[in-house]
């Protein structure tokens, strides 16, 4: 099966991971693909192929080449999709040979996709792409590396290529920060790995940001607006108040790089009270604790000027740069460049403004930085993918397992 088949199937599952939800994964859903993939995996040869009591699909492939040195490596993709848009009743379709002009993703909504605005696609002249019909996100992060890693372990097996033990793995959650929380390390027993949950093909990611969440509930005091005046303390104005006080050039609609940023991701409630939630980030250390410093300062400030307790505000750290562990063994870093010369890739190094599931089993003693899919403007109704990428990412994770003998 062609890998752009692969992923039409598995975008056809409804995978949305939810935030608020306490369950495990946080949505049953989850599991209907996880299900799906275990029978896949039987079906290709991967005998052992398993989901546990947290919806993690674990499966491996034995070694068959006499030689103790040859390290296990892992790979790993996440299942759920993004609680930005809804990933439910996703309407794919191909646009062959693209051509670089304008892509009508829907005539009826008039909902466009051009490279004035994204110009990733200025890159994909001459490539045949998957888009969406823009009422959903398509689900290329990470069902593109999902589909890339079967049909890597489908071409092994099927025509018993030299190998080392490989090990693979399919997490829920992963999109709302929960998907190493249950991640077995131990029986996992993979020297190194890789999450496949990247963009550019060429792109090798061991840098990603620090980050926290920080949530923030404001009580206020109601009171009828006809006789407020000394007595009403309206949290929404509040939050908004606690909002301006952040540095604005934070926003992440102004930021690139290697720049940080805080991010509002919710904001509710009423004059009684209300939350906010943000998402703080940023690749280095010590700039990141100064952000989460700003925001104590700032609530400490608004309890100072109102009511002691008006503020309550709680931070937790969500995961780590991983570079600080990766840069003591390159080892797997340099498999990965010289795979891709080997392919005439020209690898390039990237800060990843985001973090992977990879980032905390990093620190969790599995060495594991992340690769590209092929997959471009995530979380909503403009992503896409290109198919010719897809299949350069298998070529790319079957000469990893080639150069690693």
């Amino acid at each position: 099966m062609k890998v752009q088949d692969r992923f039409l199937k598995y975008v056809s599952f409804d995978t949305q991971s939810q935030e608020e939800s306490n369950l495990t994964p946080s949505t049953l859903k989850q599991l209907k693909l996880a299900e799906y993939l275990v029978d896949e995996l039987k079906y290709i040869g991967v005998d052992d192929a398993y989901v546990d009591e947290f919806g993690i699909v674990y499966g491996s492939v034995s070694s068959n080449v006499d030689n103790s040195n040859v390290p296990t490596i892992g790979f790993i993709a996440h299942m759920d999709t993004s609680p930005d848009m809804s990933g439910e009743n996703v309407n794919p379709k191909i646009i062959k040979n693209y051509d670089g002009n304008d892509i009508i993703l829907n005539e009826e909504l008039n909902i466009v996709m051009g490279p004035a605005e994204f110009e990733s696609l200025n890159r994909k002249v001459g490539e045949d792409l998957i888009v969406t019909d823009g009422t959903t996100l398509l689900g290329a992060d990470d069902k593109a590396g999902i589909a890339e890693i079967m049909t890597m372990l489908d071409i092994i097996i099927s025509n018993d290529i030299p190998h080392g033990t490989i090990k693979i793995a399919f997490t829920p959650d992963e999109e709302v920060g929960r998907g190493a929380d249950h991640f077995d390390v131990k029986k996992f027993a993979a020297d190194f790995a890789y999450t496949v949950d990247g963009g550019e093909v060429d792109f090798v990611e061991y840098e990603n940001f620090n980050a926290a969440t920080a949530n923030i509930n404001i009580q206020g005091r109601s009171i009828h607006p006809g006789s407020a005046k000394g007595k009403m303390l309206n949290a929404l104005l509040i939050g908004m108040e606690f909002h301006s006080m952040l540095p604005v050039e934070q926003n992440p609609a102004y930021t690139e790089g290697y720049e940080g940023f805080n991010h509002l991701t919710d904001m509710h409630g009423e004059c009684e009270h209300a939350f906010m939630s943000y998402i703080i980030r940023n690749h280095d250390e010590i700039l990141f604790e100064n952000q989460k410093e700003e925001f104590r300062q700032i609530a400490t400030y608004l309890n100072t000027k109102y009511p002691k307790d008006t503020i309550h505000l709680e931070i937790v750290d969500s995961y780590a740069n991983m570079r600080q562990i990766i840069e003591k063994d390159m080892s797997v870093i340099e498999l990965v460049e010289k795979s891709m010369k080997d392919l005439g890739i020209t690898p390039i190094r990237n800060a990843i403004r985001g973090g992977t599931d990879g980032a905390r089993l990093t620190y969790e003693g599995l060495p594991c930085p992340n690769l590209g899919t092929g997959g471009y403007n995530y979380h909503g109704k403009f992503e896409y993918a290109s198919i010719q990428e897809m299949e350069k990412s298998v070529s790319l994770l079957l000469k990893i397992i080639e150069n690693s003998l």
